[in-house]
């Protein structure tokens, strides 16, 4: 009787601690479908999702978790590896030349804002005294370099051949009258390299972050019209219709982000929508 009460009893805890095991790990696993992982750079997307985070989110029921990166290459390779959910941080230009180089299964969604491209020194007041073979610094990742060259061209200090559009190379420049000098050089590392050049090339995320204000301190801005450059959220393909994802967006896209953009950042980023 002894032996088979024991047995009894253990079976019997047994089961409780298998249902509180079962139990536990659904909580855990409903935790972790509620919260939406979204890799960004640090300024402005941090920023705008953590103003989502603070004031909209919870209206919708969406948890977000916001991871910051201080480079273009590792918030996609996050993604493809299901580290992250979602990314906040690039256009598409750039997304296009992930995809065709890396291969990428991804999805961008709708613009949310513009981080105007701007030139900007240290050296000189305006465009018009750039000196005769004076250094100019620009992106060095494809879609960004062909865009800072595109600003150039467009300010009157190249001209470019016909057609080339978001894609041109330094090859294809067709004059450059003041015998500038082109220095590529990793996004991030642009604001450091105003001490050396006539003229930096740099993107407004990376400016802000220094301490530059766009709207103010560049001599020359790009403008919201005909911007290909808007960012976005990125998904992988497929999750694009993920409830969180859904919510996600709703809120990127409403009244109240786009008065924050337009507030905080004083025409240094454009709402895109």
């Amino acid at each position: 009787m002894r032996r088979r009460s024991l047995a009894a009893a253990l079976a019997a805890a047994s089961l409780v601690l298998g249902l509180a095991a079962c139990g536990s790990s659904d909580d855990s696993g409903d935790a972790k479908s509620d919260t939406l992982k979204v890799g960004v750079s640090p300024v402005p997307h941090a920023e705008i999702l953590q103003y989502v985070k603070d004031n909209l989110a919870a209206k919708e029921g969406l948890k977000l978790d916001i991871v910051s990166f201080n480079d273009y290459v590792q918030p996609n390779v996050a993604l493809k590896e299901k580290q992250l959910d979602a990314n906040y941080f690039q256009h598409i230009p750039y997304l296009e030349e992930e995809v065709a180089s890396k291969g990428y299964k991804f999805t961008a969604l709708k613009p949310v804002h513009i981080e105007p491209l701007g030139v900007y020194s240290k050296k000189v007041k305006s465009l018009a005294e750039v000196p005769s073979g004076g250094v100019v610094a620009i992106p060095n990742d494809p879609s960004n370099s062909g865009r800072a060259l595109n600003l150039l061209a467009k300010n009157g200090l190249i001209t470019l051949k016909e057609g080339v559009g978001v894609k041109a190379t330094q090859k294809d420049i067709a004059s450059n009258p003041k015998n500038l000098e082109f220095k590529s050089l990793e996004a991030a590392q642009l604001p450091r390299s105003l001490e050396d050049t006539a003229l930096s090339v740099i993107n407004g995320n990376y400016a802000i972050e220094t301490g530059l204000k766009p709207a103010t301190d560049a001599l020359a801005l790009e403008t919201a019209d005909d911007n290909p450059y808007a960012n976005l959220v990125v998904v992988r393909t497929g999750d694009e219709n993920d409830p969180r994802v859904v919510k996600l967006e709703k809120l990127l896209h409403s009244a109240e982000v786009k008065k924050f953009i337009t507030d905080k950042y004083q025409g240094s980023v454009l709402p895109a929508f």
